[in-house]
């Protein structure tokens, strides 16, 4: 059962859990799932949208090319250990990871992303806008902390449209 919701009633929640860790989904080949650490909630175009920042080098980067199509779910009492290390450290390419991290997947209401049970707050996105992001373009303390080492893989900016949202019961 899904009990929908108002986003920004929900905002605080959102934006605070989004530092610790909530999980993107993406659905193309098959369904995957990776923690994210950097995002926005906001609007643009004069509609609620979610940004999600993916590393080019990402499994997710390459279902996000063939759906155009993703869901956010978002831990209400913080996050799990297992769904977190997993999640966080292996690569979609390699692992199933339903089965190697115990999520239950819901059927979406809107696009054709599940969400995850165990992180309920769900926002089902289309995407409006992608962007590969310029090395260049960022000042040196950026450059220096997170991509000294990665100049070839900087990150791609997703805004998805939140086009659902609700909570997994």
């Amino acid at each position: 059962m899904k009990k929908k919701i108002n986003i920004t009633g929900y905002a605080n929640q959102i934006i605070k859990a989004i530092p610790e860790g909530v999980l993107l989904n993406t659905k193309a080949d098959k369904f995957d799932t990776m923690i994210i650490g950097w995002g926005a909630l906001g609007t643009n175009w004069g509609v609620p949208c979610f940004t999600a920042y993916v590393r080019k080098s990402r499994f997710t980067r390459e279902q996000l090319d063939k759906n155009p199509e993703f869901t956010v779910s978002v831990p209400l009492n913080g996050s799990i250990k297992k769904i977190f290390d997993v999640c966080g450290s292996k690569s979609g390419r390699d692992i199933d990871k339903v089965k190697e991290a115990g999520l239950t997947l819901e059927e979406p209401e809107t696009n054709g992303v599940p969400g995850i049970k165990e992180y309920p707050l769900t926002l089902e996105c289309r995407l409006r806008y992608r962007q590969e992001q310029e090395l260049s373009l960022y000042d040196d303390e950026a450059k220096d902390s997170f991509y000294k080492t990665s100049e070839n893989d900087t990150h791609i900016t997703y805004i998805g449209e939140i086009v659902d949202a609700y909570i997994i019961e």
